[in-house]
């Protein structure tokens, strides 16, 4: 058996482990079977086989077995066409981690025979791949399951799954399994490659199948992958040990795991062999890169620098923390060439006292000198970042230094959020006691700051002439494209279809907050 796996308790006792008689709050379950670690209980007049379950203090734990890397990985012979003829609808929310998971899913799916459809109505499989880093983004999952309902109604044979990091969360089953009774399917993000074989649990056994990991499982490589576009996503390493205390991540996504070196650069040699022209490399924590490693010292720094000699156009990563970012990593990303200037460092507050609340380990004075170095040693270096407002207890003087703090970095842009409680978090036990206006107003003052920032960013770019990397055509005009910039501006010029995919010289004669305007230089596009 995998590490993190493990049998499920006695639902009865409550031996072994968490009661699930009251996890669940189903007084008349009774177990039906017991066999090969799977236990499966009649509730509600429903069969629910459960292979294991979240459990938030086992996915606190951070112990030191070793994480195996298995290079082995086969559909099962009697899944290898069990979906010719059937079509699989995805939706993914969150971050490029979770559309990453979804790529290797659509690989794995394929693999099988199905097919994608943008139509979930003539789908034979729907997963949800989830999100849990905010409230909203579980509430509009719950309020899509409402509307999968009726679909599974009309069509009883159809198979829906949640995947991701909500699964991973103990009231969320718990939600699912009392509200949700049509579900198929729950698992979590460190078995996703056990996909092929939780379907053929689900479609054989006709019962609900739980399987997640509290713990992480090995580093599983060569799994099939379906990329589209021109962009490709390369995870280096999973999971988070920061535990910052208003992150559920670290808990949904394990500990801090890094790929090997061999394996990650393999990968992007082979994206660059397949003609992609941009690859993000992403991690949790992505520039924590190989502090686990114990046979070799070999760092973020190390990586990026082997990347320069990868013939493909852009490298990028995120996200970053603060902490990790070292001077090496400056050095090297210094050197330039493939790899952008763009630098995503999320800041979360700009008052040491409410980092300090937050467990983001670095204070302001900190975050400002780390700003300092990169600004010195990457040239043209541009900066985003993450913002939570209405922290608890967060003043308005310490709402103000956030402010100033954004002045005086000079963000092109940032992602703002208004805190909110996540259960098994210990901020989820602080008194959240800062008034919903109050953080609307400072989040809508937040804003107007940035779009200021943003569009004086912008400016800067007037007359200059910017290599943009085109993505497609304009929604609302088909004579306009649309790409971006090395440090990720969003540009729009007029040209002819077939520059899709391609490099192009742009000189940028208009800017608005959020995206830029400009005219293509086909005689530079030619010379280059």
């Amino acid at each position: 058996m995998a590490k993190g796996k493990k049998s499920p308790p006695d639902l009865n006792s409550g031996q072994g482990g968490k009661d699930y008689s009251k996890y669940f709050d189903f007084s008349d379950a009774k177990i039906i079977s017991e066999q090969e670690g799977k236990t499966t209980y009649r509730i509600k007049g429903r069969n629910v086989q459960i292979n294991s379950q979240p459990d938030y203090r086992e996915g606190k734990r951070r112990g030191k077995e070793e994480i195996e890397v298995l290079y082995h990985f086969e559909i099962l012979p009697e899944m290898e066409h069990f979906g010719c003829g059937k079509f699989y609808h995805i939706t993914t929310y969150g971050c490029q981690m979770n559309e990453h998971d979804t790529e290797t899913m659509k690989g794995m799916l394929e693999q099988m025979g199905y097919q994608a459809t943008p139509d979930r109505n003539n789908a034979d499989i729907i997963l949800l791949n989830t999100c849990a880093i905010r409230e909203n983004a579980e509430d509009k999952v719950f309020g899509e399951l409402g509307h999968l309902k009726s679909l599974k109604l009309e069509k009883p044979g159809l198979l829906l799954g949640i995947c991701g990091c909500m699964s991973q969360e103990e009231g969320v089953v718990n939600r699912i399994m009392t509200r949700y009774g049509f579900v198929d399917m729950i698992f979590g993000t460190h078995n996703i490659h056990r996909l092929p074989e939780l379907i053929k649990e689900a479609v054989f056994s006709r019962e609900l199948v739980i399987e997640v990991w509290s713990k992480e499982g090995d580093i599983i490589e060569n799994l099939p992958k379906k990329r589209e576009g021109l962009r490709a996503w390369v995870n280096i390493m999973y999971g988070c040990d920061k535990f910052c205390t208003y992150c559920i991540v670290p808990f949904t996504r394990g500990k801090e795991r890094s790929r090997r070196p061999e394996d990650v650069i393999a990968e992007v040699r082979e994206l660059a062999r397949q003609g992609f022209k941009e690859v993000t490399l992403l991690g949790q924590n992505v520039n924590a890169y190989g502090k686990d490693f114990t046979d070799i010292d070999y760092t973020f720094g190390d990586l990026m620098d082997d990347m320069r000699g990868i013939d493909i156009p852009r490298i990028r990563f995120m996200t970053a923390h603060p902490r990790d970012f070292d001077d090496k990593l400056i050095h090297v990303l210094g050197k330039g060439g493939n790899l952008v200037e763009h630098i995503h460092l999320p800041v979360q507050s700009g008052s040491t006292a409410v980092l300090k609340k937050m467990s983001r380990k670095y204070t302001r004075e900190a975050y400002l000198e780390l700003v300092r170095k990169i600004k010195a040693g990457v040239p043209d270096a541009v900066l985003t970042t993450d913002i939570i407002v209405g922290f608890p207890g967060e003043t308005e003087e310490q709402f103000e230094e956030t402010l100033s703090l954004v002045r005086e970095v000079g963000y092109d842009m940032a992602y703002t959020f208004i805190y909110s409680a996540r259960e098994g978090t210990p901020a989820a036990a602080m008194e959240d006691n800062v008034p919903a206006e109050v953080k609307s107003a400072r989040l809508q003052r937040l804003n107007d700051l940035i779009k200021e920032q943003s569009r004086l960013g912008n400016e800067r770019m007037l007359g200059k002439v910017a290599e943009v990397l085109v993505e497609g055509e304009s929604k609302n005009n088909s004579n306009v494209l649309a790409g971006r910039t090395r440090d990720s501006k969003l540009v729009h010029f007029e040209g002819p279809a077939s520059l899709v995919g391609t490099m192009v010289q742009v000189r940028i004669t208009d800017t608005k907050t959020w995206y830029i305007k400009g005219d293509y230089l086909a005689e530079a596009a030619a010379v280059l």
